[in-house]
């Protein structure tokens, strides 16, 4: 336990944000699982109605610096090739 004052407080905020740090990576996490699973279907539309949404969430941990950004373009990179191979 530490025992300077400052210390104290960057412990609690610590745990606060590291509990929404987790909220944005399950978020994503689960966001291309769903995908996936509607690739995996065969599901088109479904498919791209999740894309669009895994790609928001994708970003939106880009930019809380919880992914890098090179992560990022890989993984919508690659969700985006997988849908248009099932489209054709």
């Amino acid at each position: 336990m530490p025992i300077i004052k400052s210390s104290k407080k960057s412990v609690k905020t610590d745990k606060v944000q590291t509990v929404a740090n987790n909220v944005y990576t399950k978020t994503v996490k689960n966001a291309i699982k769903n995908t996936e699973k509607a690739i995996a279907k065969g599901d088109v539309e479904e498919a791209k109605k999740l894309y669009a949404t895994t790609v928001k969430a994708i970003d939106k941990a880009c930019s809380k610096g919880l992914v890098k950004k090179n992560t990022c373009a890989r993984q919508k990179s690659r969700l985006n090739e997988k849908i248009k191979k099932m489209a054709e």
